[in-house]
């Protein structure tokens, strides 16, 4: 029996594996066809412009709908971004023209115009695949000219749409559609409508090859123009910060320098000599913080969480995540996370053990749940929202169930694993110096050198090598721009790594020439606070850059953002302990303490 579930995990694996890497780089259908084919059209979602997560189903609107409306299989990616695919009721076979062909005629009764009313109101879009080429469109227009009371508006529904398609010998290159500005129904009123819906279809020919065809969606994002800017944003940014980090460096190493050829002297000197400085807590700076377990468990999630950007970073700059790769991006993040569980859980226990922690069993179950923790009752509160809105947000209960099995086969096994590897691996904490039994009395210090002042002190600067690209990431993720400059944000994620390790140790430096021992926490919380100004910038991004607004779009917003931040806390965290614990063990090393 414990064979077979064994079997089935690693299948589970591969299987998840091979979804992942499906996508690579298929640039859509690679189905070619001939003169009167079928071409496959999907109708996929509505929902206001503004309001990027608050889409519903095509149908939820009283379309013409076909007699039998089909349900496209999905992968878990695409089910995870709201994709829910049915067949539309337009049939655009390949190199078959249309004009004005009618799609249904449909007596709108009063709900129904209310309904489209509403829909047009709130700027509602459209969207659709065809040949896996996204489509999108807008329902209607408000009427707002010459009046300045909103009662006065007139409301207008689309109902005419026209598509150009663009081929390639037996390929599909591009699609447009355009409504027909002059095809309009007055829905203002709460009256009954007849409405006959139409589309028309013409067929262009191209030059452009197949494997070009997806470069159109990404150009708005890599414009000669709008690229020279963004770069030349980004390298001022980084210059700066980079000339800042080494200008502090340069300090540092020459303060470190004078302190060892000091502390060098005072050992020639008098041995009845009192000590001063960082030198003279070398008894304490090692002494196991409080809450070992808790810091053991948030260096594992921030060692995984870590790993798992590494692999997305690789996977975008091999042109994985090319633009609308319908899901690709999640599968990943599911998959990876997944995968690297066993990481997490090798990181905790060592770094747990090392401090002569013993419940190990309890640290391991703590790492395990202090990031999925937050996250599952973050998506347990928004689901629920999702479903109350009937929105395509809301998880099916079978999605639920595959994510729930892969946590259990793939995710918790791993985890285990890895803690077993860790408990196991007989390693020692490397201390060139022996602790006292006793600790010292730290003395009294400065406001400003409490733990948070110095949080927003190591925050600020890692913060600022990121602040400009943040702009374009948010306008990807919470709206319709397409993010394809891979290559920059790769640079801005190393030197924020960079930056956030040397804030940390300078910081972590400071303080212990104050002779405040108590540097654990302190350099793991002034490392992660970067992620507390992402999350400061979210509400500047929500109230001043962005349109968002309802509860829902709200909730998704400041809740999904937070699960991020955390997960940007651990991680930068982790890399600050990290630099942090080097440095002190560098330096103590280098002197004589007895």
């Amino acid at each position: 029996m414990e064979k077979k579930k064994r079997t089935m995990a690693w299948y589970v694996v591969v299987l998840l594996i091979v979804s992942c890497a499906s996508p690579v780089r298929s640039d859509g259908s690679d189905h070619k066809y001939k003169a009167g084919d079928p071409v496959p059209l999907y109708a996929n979602k509505v929902g206001p412009f503004h309001n990027p997560s608050e889409t519903y189903r095509f149908f939820d609107l009283p379309f013409c709908a076909p007699a039998h409306v089909m349900e496209k299989k999905e992968a878990l990616g695409e089910v995870l971004n709201g994709d829910r695919l049915v067949s539309a009721p337009y049939k655009l076979d390949f190199m078959y023209d249309k004009d004005s062909e009618i799609v249904c005629k449909k007596k709108l009764s009063k709900e129904e115009v209310a309904q489209f009313r509403s829909a047009v109101a709130k700027d509602y879009y459209f969207q659709m695949y065809y040949d896996d080429l996204p489509i999108w469109g807008f329902l209607g227009k408000v009427d707002k000219e010459g009046k300045s009371d909103p009662s006065e508006y007139k409301y207008y529904l689309f109902k005419h749409l026209h598509f150009e398609i663009f081929y390639n010998n037996d390929r599909v290159i591009e699609i447009n559609a355009r409504t027909d500005p002059n095809a309009l129904v007055d829905i203002t009123e709460d009256k009954e409508v007849d409405v006959e819906f139409m589309y028309s279809v013409k067929w262009k020919e191209t030059k452009t090859p197949f494997d070009k065809r997806m470069e159109k969606y990404s150009q708005s994002s890599s414009l000669p123009h709008h690229l020279e800017i963004h770069w030349f944003s980004i390298i001022n940014s980084c210059v700066t910060v980079l000339l800042l980090t080494g200008f502090l460096a340069t300090i540092l190493m020459r303060v470190l320098k004078n302190d060892f050829v000091k502390y060098a002297h005072d050992e020639e000197a008098a041995d009845d000599q009192e000590e001063t400085g960082w030198k003279y807590i070398h008894g304490d700076v090692f002494r196991y913080p409080n809450y070992k377990s808790v810091l053991a468990a948030a260096l594992g999630s921030g060692t995984q969480l870590f790993t798992l950007t590494i692999f997305i970073f690789l996977l975008s700059l091999v042109g994985v995540f090319y633009p609308y790769n319908r899901g690709a991006l999640f599968t990943a993040l599911v998959v990876i996370y997944a995968l690297t569980s066993g990481i997490a859980g090798y990181t905790a226990s060592a770094f747990y053990c090392q401090l002569e922690g013993t419940n190990w069993v309890r640290n391991l179950l703590l790492t395990g749940g202090l990031f999925c923790g937050p996250l599952f009752l973050t998506f347990c509160f928004l689901n629920s929202v999702a479903i109350a809105y009937s929105a395509t947000a809301a998880l099916p209960f079978g999605t639920i169930v595959v994510i729930f099995l892969i946590w259990a086969l793939v995710t918790s096994p791993l985890l285990v694993l890895g803690g077993i590897a860790g408990k196991n691996s007989k390693a020692e904490f490397q201390a060139p110096c022996r602790t006292t039994k006793y600790p010292r009395e730290i003395p009294p210090l400065p406001w400003y050198r409490g733990t948070l002042p110095q949080m927003a002190m190591a925050g600020f600067l890692p913060f600022s090598a990121i602040y400009i690209e943040l702009y374009y990431i948010f306008a990807s993720v919470w709206g319709h721009r397409i993010y394809t400059i891979y290559s920059i944000l790769f640079i801005v994620f190393i030197i924020l790594i960079i930056v956030t390790a040397f804030i940390t140790v300078a910081l972590t430096y400071f303080q212990l020439a104050a002779e405040d021992h108590e540097w654990w926490w302190r350099a793991f919380l002034c490392g992660g606070s970067t992620g507390l100004f992402i999350y400061g910038y979210c509400l500047y991004y929500y109230y001043a850059r962005s349109d968002m607004s309802g509860f829902m779009q709200t909730s998704f917003f400041f809740g999904y953002m937070a699960c991020i931040c955390y997960g940007f806390f651990l991680m930068l965290g982790t890399v600050g302990f990290r630099a942090a614990l080097f440095f002190v063990r560098h330096i103590y090393r280098s002197i004589k303490c007895e």
